[in-house]
Protein backbone atom coordinates (compact mmCIF):
# COMPACT_ATOMS: atom_id res chain seq x y z
CA UNK A 1 0.00 0.00 0.00
CA UNK A 2 1.11 3.34 -0.90
CA UNK A 3 2.13 6.07 1.48
CA UNK A 4 -0.23 8.66 2.14
CA UNK A 5 -0.49 11.95 0.15
CA UNK A 6 -2.85 15.25 1.07
CA UNK A 7 -2.66 18.55 1.06
CA UNK A 8 -0.67 20.92 3.18
CA UNK A 9 -0.68 24.74 4.06
CA UNK A 10 2.03 26.69 5.06
CA UNK A 11 2.68 28.46 8.47
CA UNK A 12 0.93 32.01 7.70
CA UNK A 13 3.82 33.59 8.65
CA UNK A 14 6.65 31.33 6.26
CA UNK A 15 8.03 30.05 9.74
CA UNK A 16 6.55 26.55 10.39
CA UNK A 17 7.00 25.99 14.39
CA UNK A 18 3.96 23.57 14.98
CA UNK A 19 2.23 21.29 12.94
CA UNK A 20 -1.61 20.32 13.23
CA UNK A 21 -2.40 17.03 11.39
CA UNK A 22 -6.37 16.97 9.92
CA UNK A 23 -7.50 13.25 9.60
CA UNK A 24 -10.57 13.28 7.57
CA UNK A 25 -13.92 11.16 7.87
CA UNK A 26 -15.23 8.41 5.75
CA UNK A 27 -15.89 8.64 2.06
CA UNK A 28 -13.99 12.51 2.26
CA UNK A 29 -10.46 13.55 1.47
CA UNK A 30 -7.69 15.56 2.85
CA UNK A 31 -9.31 18.75 0.82
CA UNK A 32 -12.33 18.01 2.89
CA UNK A 33 -10.76 19.25 6.20
CA UNK A 34 -7.92 21.45 5.01
CA UNK A 35 -10.17 24.49 4.70
CA UNK A 36 -10.33 24.81 7.79
CA UNK A 37 -6.79 25.82 7.86
CA UNK A 38 -7.92 28.85 6.52
CA UNK A 39 -9.98 30.82 9.28
CA UNK A 40 -7.54 28.99 12.02
CA UNK A 41 -4.52 30.42 9.99
CA UNK A 42 -5.05 34.37 11.34
CA UNK A 43 -4.53 32.66 14.76
CA UNK A 44 -2.10 30.45 14.42
CA UNK A 45 0.11 31.84 11.90
CA UNK A 46 3.63 29.79 12.79
CA UNK A 47 1.42 26.58 12.44
CA UNK A 48 1.75 24.06 9.14
CA UNK A 49 -1.66 22.41 8.50
CA UNK A 50 -1.66 18.76 6.97
CA UNK A 51 -4.32 16.64 5.35
CA UNK A 52 -3.73 13.25 4.40
CA UNK A 53 -5.85 11.48 2.35
CA UNK A 54 -7.31 7.77 3.86
CA UNK A 55 -5.35 4.90 2.22
CA UNK A 56 -8.39 3.66 0.50
CA UNK A 57 -10.93 4.61 -1.98
CA UNK A 58 -13.87 4.47 -0.07
CA UNK A 59 -16.93 1.66 -0.67
CA UNK A 60 -19.33 3.49 -0.60
CA UNK A 61 -18.42 6.77 -2.20
CA UNK A 62 -15.65 5.72 -4.86
CA UNK A 63 -14.84 9.40 -5.15
CA UNK A 64 -13.30 9.36 -1.16
CA UNK A 65 -11.61 7.65 0.69
CA UNK A 66 -11.36 5.32 3.59
CA UNK A 67 -9.65 4.77 6.84
CA UNK A 68 -10.97 0.94 7.03
CA UNK A 69 -14.48 -0.43 6.02
CA UNK A 70 -17.26 -0.20 8.14
CA UNK A 71 -18.96 -3.05 7.60
CA UNK A 72 -22.75 -1.90 8.45
CA UNK A 73 -22.23 0.56 5.97
CA UNK A 74 -20.53 -1.32 3.24
CA UNK A 75 -21.18 -4.80 4.18
CA UNK A 76 -17.30 -5.49 4.48
CA UNK A 77 -16.30 -7.95 7.79
CA UNK A 78 -15.18 -7.61 10.83
CA UNK A 79 -11.98 -9.57 9.84
CA UNK A 80 -11.00 -7.25 6.57
CA UNK A 81 -12.18 -3.86 9.06
CA UNK A 82 -9.83 -5.06 11.25
CA UNK A 83 -7.59 -6.03 8.53
CA UNK A 84 -7.72 -2.32 7.10
CA UNK A 85 -7.33 -0.48 9.88
CA UNK A 86 -4.40 -2.15 10.95
CA UNK A 87 -2.75 -1.44 7.83
CA UNK A 88 -4.22 2.55 7.97
CA UNK A 89 -2.64 3.02 11.76
CA UNK A 90 0.89 1.99 10.56
CA UNK A 91 0.81 3.90 7.32
CA UNK A 92 -0.55 6.24 9.29
CA UNK A 93 2.40 6.37 12.07
CA UNK A 94 4.90 5.91 9.19
CA UNK A 95 3.69 9.44 7.75
CA UNK A 96 3.49 10.79 10.96
CA UNK A 97 7.43 10.04 11.41
CA UNK A 98 8.39 11.09 7.89
CA UNK A 99 6.52 14.37 7.99
CA UNK A 100 7.35 15.76 11.33
CA UNK A 101 11.15 15.00 10.17
CA UNK A 102 10.34 16.55 6.90
CA UNK A 103 9.12 19.67 8.36
CA UNK A 104 11.59 19.68 11.41
CA UNK A 105 9.29 19.11 14.08
CA UNK A 106 8.89 16.57 17.23
CA UNK A 107 5.91 15.02 18.74
CA UNK A 108 5.74 17.93 21.41
CA UNK A 109 4.82 20.69 18.66
CA UNK A 110 2.19 18.22 16.50
CA UNK A 111 -1.27 18.11 17.08
CA UNK A 112 -4.12 15.88 15.57
CA UNK A 113 -7.35 17.20 14.33
CA UNK A 114 -10.06 14.29 13.63
CA UNK A 115 -13.65 14.21 12.00
CA UNK A 116 -15.84 10.84 12.59
CA UNK A 117 -13.71 8.36 11.57
CA UNK A 118 -10.57 10.56 11.83
CA UNK A 119 -11.11 11.03 15.13
CA UNK A 120 -11.51 7.22 15.51
CA UNK A 121 -8.17 7.19 13.98
CA UNK A 122 -6.53 9.96 15.94
CA UNK A 123 -7.78 8.32 19.48
CA UNK A 124 -5.87 4.92 18.61
CA UNK A 125 -2.92 6.09 17.08
CA UNK A 126 -1.61 8.85 19.17
CA UNK A 127 -1.78 7.03 22.78
CA UNK A 128 0.37 4.39 21.32
CA UNK A 129 3.15 6.15 19.94
CA UNK A 130 6.38 6.45 22.24
CA UNK A 131 6.49 10.59 22.18
CA UNK A 132 3.17 11.98 23.58
CA UNK A 133 1.82 14.48 21.02
CA UNK A 134 0.71 17.95 21.58
CA UNK A 135 -2.94 16.99 22.03
CA UNK A 136 -5.82 15.65 20.13
CA UNK A 137 -8.80 17.18 18.84
CA UNK A 138 -11.48 14.73 18.08
CA UNK A 139 -14.99 15.95 16.52
CA UNK A 140 -18.16 13.70 15.88
CA UNK A 141 -16.03 10.50 16.36
CA UNK A 142 -15.69 7.07 19.05
CA UNK A 143 -12.61 5.61 20.29
CA UNK A 144 -12.55 2.21 19.24
CA UNK A 145 -11.63 -0.73 21.31
CA UNK A 146 -11.16 1.45 25.22
CA UNK A 147 -10.93 -1.87 26.94
CA UNK A 148 -7.52 -2.28 25.33
CA UNK A 149 -6.29 1.28 25.65
CA UNK A 150 -5.02 1.14 29.02
CA UNK A 151 -2.72 -1.62 28.34
CA UNK A 152 -1.91 -0.36 24.80
CA UNK A 153 -1.42 3.13 25.58
CA UNK A 154 2.19 4.05 25.56
CA UNK A 155 1.94 7.89 26.08
CA UNK A 156 -0.35 10.34 27.35
CA UNK A 157 -1.59 13.64 25.70
CA UNK A 158 -4.97 16.25 26.48
CA UNK A 159 -7.59 15.36 24.65
CA UNK A 160 -10.78 17.64 23.53
CA UNK A 161 -14.07 16.02 22.66
CA UNK A 162 -16.43 17.71 20.70
CA UNK A 163 -20.02 15.84 19.19
CA UNK A 164 -23.39 17.66 18.20
CA UNK A 165 -26.27 16.45 20.34
CA UNK A 166 -27.90 16.53 16.81
CA UNK A 167 -25.74 13.92 15.47
CA UNK A 168 -27.28 11.13 13.15
CA UNK A 169 -24.24 9.12 11.85
CA UNK A 170 -22.17 8.97 15.00
CA UNK A 171 -24.54 8.95 18.52
CA UNK A 172 -23.83 11.99 20.26
CA UNK A 173 -23.55 9.31 23.93
CA UNK A 174 -20.21 7.97 21.95
CA UNK A 175 -18.57 11.47 23.43
CA UNK A 176 -19.08 10.57 26.77
CA UNK A 177 -18.43 6.62 26.24
CA UNK A 178 -14.73 7.84 24.90
CA UNK A 179 -13.56 10.42 27.60
CA UNK A 180 -15.14 8.01 30.21
CA UNK A 181 -12.49 5.62 28.77
CA UNK A 182 -10.02 8.42 28.50
CA UNK A 183 -10.30 9.39 32.19
CA UNK A 184 -10.29 5.94 33.46
CA UNK A 185 -6.90 5.48 31.35
CA UNK A 186 -5.25 9.08 32.91
CA UNK A 187 -5.89 11.00 29.95
CA UNK A 188 -6.50 15.00 30.66
CA UNK A 189 -9.76 15.00 28.95
CA UNK A 190 -12.22 17.92 27.59
CA UNK A 191 -15.68 17.51 26.33
CA UNK A 192 -18.34 20.01 24.48
CA UNK A 193 -21.80 19.48 23.06
CA UNK A 194 -22.53 21.80 20.16
CA UNK A 195 -26.21 22.05 20.49
CA UNK A 196 -28.65 21.69 17.60
CA UNK A 197 -25.56 20.25 15.54
CA UNK A 198 -25.53 17.13 13.52
CA UNK A 199 -22.46 14.89 11.85
CA UNK A 200 -20.35 17.99 11.57
CA UNK A 201 -18.45 20.94 12.75
CA UNK A 202 -20.10 24.06 14.30
CA UNK A 203 -18.64 27.07 15.25
CA UNK A 204 -18.33 27.06 18.44
CA UNK A 205 -16.74 23.67 18.46
CA UNK A 206 -13.93 25.05 16.49
CA UNK A 207 -13.66 28.06 18.36
CA UNK A 208 -13.11 25.72 21.19
CA UNK A 209 -10.70 23.49 19.17
CA UNK A 210 -8.49 26.61 18.36
CA UNK A 211 -8.39 27.82 22.06
CA UNK A 212 -7.31 23.99 22.60
CA UNK A 213 -4.64 24.79 20.36
CA UNK A 214 -2.93 27.92 21.76
CA UNK A 215 -3.19 25.77 24.90
CA UNK A 216 -1.29 22.89 24.16
CA UNK A 217 1.06 24.77 21.79
CA UNK A 218 1.42 27.37 24.55
CA UNK A 219 1.12 30.51 22.09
Amino acid sequence: MAALTGPRRAAKSGDGKYMVVFLHGYGADGNDLIGLAEPLADHLPDVVFHAPNAPQRCTGNPMGYQWFPIPWLDGSSEMVAAEGMAAAVALLDQWLDDTMAAEGMDAAHTMLVGFSQGTMMALHVAPRRDEPLAGVVGFSGRLLAPEALSAEMKSKMPILLIHGDADEVVPPSSLPEAADALTKAGFETYTHISKGTGHGIAPDGLQLALQFIHQQFKL
